[in-house]
């Protein structure tokens, strides 16, 4: 689990590292080196998924 903080609040991410080792850890990698930092979600629906984009 991780939390991604936005301007509107938290988000929690479940990452299945058992069933996918390589993406979850290279979305933690990203994270961890800001790549996602000042990205904008141009679409949302709550408990179910954000699209974003830089």
């Amino acid at each position: 689990m991780l939390t991604l903080q936005t301007n509107l609040g938290n988000i929690v991410i479940e990452l299945d590292k058992t069933n996918t080792p390589n993406t979850a850890e290279n979305f933690i990698n990203y994270a961890q080196n800001g790549f996602y930092d000042g990205t904008i979600f141009h679409r949302v629906i709550s408990n179910f998924m954000i699209q974003g984009g830089g």
